[in-house]
This record gives C-alpha cells, structure tokens and sequence, in this order.
C-alpha cells in the first residue's frame, strides 16, 4: 500500500515543469532513512517541529516507492544517512542505515557524535561501509544555549581531521540563528575549507539560508573557498540557489530533497525574514505547534504539490535565469554527486 498518494496537480506539475528539464538520472544527495521500530519518543530539542510531522518512518522500501512515484520515469539513488537524537540508540539506527545500503545498494554516512574518536569512527564507518558523517547541532554539549552553538561543537576538529585523511564525505548542518550569514559561520567555514581540503564538506541547505535576508554577505565571503560543496535540499528560494550555482560554479552545487520532509504538500512563502510553509490545514495536526507552518483551507490548498517539486522547480528557474547548459544540469542533479561518492 502506498504511503502518500499522486494527485493529479502532480501529476500535471511534473509533466508540464519538471519531466523533460530532469536528466534521466539522478542522486539525492540528502536523504534521512529511519525505522519506528528504533525511533525512541524524546523531546524536541534546539531544532524546528515540523519536519517530525511529515513521515514517521522512511524506510528504504519507503524511499524506493517515493521515487518510483515522483519520478517514474528516471532513475533516482540516494545519498542516505539516519536521524537521530539524544536518547536514542545510535548503533541501532546507524545499523538499520547499513542494512538498507546493503539491501539496496544505496551509499550511506553514518550519523556521529562529537565524543567519538577517529580511531572509532575509522572502525564504524569500515564496519558499515559508510562514506563519512552525518551528524546535527542537537548533539552540541547541552551546557551550550542553542544560539550559540558552532559547528566544531557537535563536528570537533580531530573528526574533520580524520575526514581530511580518510578523504570522507561530511554532510554539514550549520548552526545559529543568523544562518548563513552568522560570522561565526563563515569563519568556520572558511576554516574547514582552508584545513581539510580532502574532506569532501557538503554544506547542507545552502546553509539553511531559505530567505534572502539569511544571507547577508557570505556568498562574497565564501567566494574565495575551493573545496566546500552546497546542496539545496528542502530551499525553494529560487534567488539563494542562483547566487550559490554563481558564486560556486555548477561543479560544487548538489541537489539534495531532505527526505522524508520533501513529500509535505505545501508551497514556501517569506514573511519578515522567516519561512513559513503553507499547507494544507490539518493535514500534519495542528500547524501551532511551530511558528514556520500555516494552515490553509479551500481551493488555494488543492494547488499545492510536493515539497520535492518545489525545490526543483526553483532551482530549474535559477537555471534558465543562468542559462545553464544541459551539461551544467547533470551535473548538479547527478554527475557532481557521484564523483564524491566514488571518490
């Protein structure tokens, strides 16, 4: 039984929009793959609700279905990795990941702590056949207000280092409030780039840089970088994802969909500098429990299509307002990723 259904506004906004400017391959750069059976309850911390209110569970049958029905068409593999928080089991989590990869053949990272060593991570990623790190703000020291957190806090630098001499990939969530934009941000940034120029750093999100003032001027700060690459999993910013692909190059820019989250029905609107997804109401609960969801009722609600949808429809804006070449296109949608993950 399918888990979510295709209307046909999908239907319609995938053969009138998407289906001929896709290549016929493709790789999902960001795609979290989780089980109930070890998805222990515990509190939301130091992170939005919302993206908890989308699938419960996505699986790696659950991932196959999503794409054969989005894309039935193309040929779609992901780059995958577990989501976990404190007071959850990581080793089961990190084992359900490895399982599916064998399964299915999918690449995989394996989701970090900042405590580990890289003698263990060295010993976990061979034992699972993982391509480097994932890992999330959430796991910083508690001691450290939210605000405040860095990414050598929750990634340490001997974990960059180890990446840096095994040549891992490290699929980076930066933290803060001011996003992109954050000083402290760009200094660390510009850091990781400059130290561990063999660690393949992918900055999730364009760094979580969904509105155009979560910019400010780090796309000419990070202009002088060399070696970090951006996803736009889960940006629909159609302005953010053109800056990144132009101050970048189509080499160094991935997509990515954030699944599970990337089914949500819903259409992205900015409002005094914060996001806020429309949907329809009631579909996920009650839209109060976060600031960054609305309900909305009536014919409006019936036009909305996938998140999925949404982001590649941004980007394939920015593209035709670059006048990227087909090449250009592969490349960010499939050839980039998997040079990393051949690499």
């Amino acid at each position: 039984m399918s888990t979510f259904e295709i209307k046909e506004v999908d239907r319609i906004f995938y053969e009138k929009e998407l289906k001929d400017f896709l290549p016929g391959k493709i790789i999902d750069i960001h795609t979290h793959v989780h089980t109930l059976k070890y998805r222990v309850p515990v509190e939301i911390k130091r992170t939005v609700v919302w993206p908890s209110l989308v699938a419960p569970e996505n699986t790696g049958e659950q991932i196959q279905e999503m794409y054969k029905l989005m894309f039935p068409d193309k040929e779609v593999t992901p780059l995958m990795f577990a989501s976990i928080r404190r007071g959850q089991d990581f080793k089961k989590n990190n084992d359900y990941v490895a399982e599916v990869s064998r399964e299915y053949g999918f690449p995989a990272l394996y989701f970090s702590r900042p405590e580990e060593t890289p003698e263990e991570l060295e010993a976990n990623l061979k034992e699972g056949n993982f391509l480097g790190l994932k890992s999330y703000l959430t796991l910083a020291p508690e001691y450290i207000p939210e605000k405040e957190i860095r990414i050598f806090d929750f990634f340490p630098k001997y974990q960059f280092e180890a990446a840096n001499k095994n040549g891992w990939i490290i699929m980076l969530h930066i933290p803060r409030n001011q996003r992109l934009k954050d000083k402290v941000n760009l200094a660390q940034l510009l850091e990781i780039d400059e130290k561990y120029p063999n660690a393949k750093v992918i900055v999730a999100h364009i760094g979580r840089a969904y509105a155009d003032s979560d910019v400010g001027d780090a796309f000419e700060v990070l202009s002088v970088t060399k070696n970090l690459y951006f996803d736009f999993s889960a940006n629909t910013n159609k302005n953010i994802i053109q800056q990144a692909i132009e101050t970048f190059g189509p080499k160094r820019v991935l997509f990515g969909s954030d699944a599970p989250i990337c089914k949500m029905r819903m259409k992205r609107i900015v409002e005094n500098g914060t996001y806020i997804n429309l949907v329809p109401k009631g579909l996920y609960g009650d839209e109060s429990q976060d600031p960054h969801l609305r309900g909305v009722e009536g014919p409006e609600a019936d036009t909305f299509t996938f998140f999925m949808y949404e982001i590649l429809h941004a980007f394939k804006r920015a593209a035709i307002d670059l006048g990227l070449s087909r090449s250009d296109i592969e490349d960010i949608m499939y050839n980039n990723a998997k040079k990393i993950i051949e690499a």
